[in-house]
């Protein structure tokens, strides 16, 4: 997969289209490896086992990704294309935007903290990306994407009147900051994933700031 192709559908990303149409082999294969990449690790999955997985021929696999490279782009691709699908929909049926700032906050930790195969996959493709240029571009853009979508709900909030803050941008920044360092340290005190709805209230908190939520107008 080359890289203009992975920016593309990494661009794609920031305005999800609702329903997927018929799933095609390219999505299959992706979905395979992710599973497998998030249950055993990236350097311990051959390329004949997600072939095994999907159900095709590892020629069949070589067809549409001619590398395991490749074959990990495109499951960070499902990854982040699932992820967006998913906080969407967790957001779209809130009325009330600080209502939809908090849910999101809720659904980003229970899918990538809580979900061990999401906070695994992410964290191994994250350490990778130290040394692979193309896997930083696209986590990059990703992480962008994410903040933007952060930014647009407390920017709803505040222009609702439910919140009083003079830096969204900053607030959202220091917030994913404190929420990657959080998926770091789990690697190693496995325990802090036991106070899900404390991260929750405390990842709130650094949004609130001194603008504390006012009263639904």
């Amino acid at each position: 997969m080359s890289m203009a192709r992975a920016r593309s559908s990494a661009a794609a990303l920031r305005d999800p289209a609702g329903p997927a149409g018929p799933r095609e082999m390219p999505a299959e294969l992706a979905e395979a490896a992710f599973d497998l990449f998030s249950e055993r690790g990236v350097r311990n999955v051959h390329l004949d086992e997600v072939a095994a997985r999907a159900g095709v021929t590892k020629g069949s696999l070589y067809w549409h990704y001619d590398s395991k490279k490749a074959l990990l782009e495109a499951a960070c691709l499902h990854y982040y294309r699932t992820w967006q699908r998913r906080i969407h929909a967790e957001v779209r049926g809130r009325a009330d935007p600080l209502e939809r700032l908090e849910g999101a906050i809720r659904f980003s930790v229970r899918s990538c903290l809580l979900d061990e195969r999401n906070r695994v996959f992410s964290t191994e493709v994250f350490a990778m990306s130290l040394h692979d240029t193309d896997l930083r571009r696209g986590w990059a853009q990703f992480y962008d994407t994410v903040r933007e979508f952060y930014v647009g709900l407390f920017e709803a909030a505040r222009a609702a009147g439910r919140l009083d803050t003079g830096d969204p941008r900053g607030a959202v920044n220091l917030m994913l900051h404190c929420f990657e360092g959080i998926k770091q340290r789990a690697s190693f005190e496995p325990e802090i994933l036991s106070q899900g709805e404390a991260i929750v209230r405390q990842l709130m908190g650094i949004l609130l700031g001194p603008g504390r939520p006012r009263g639904k107008k």
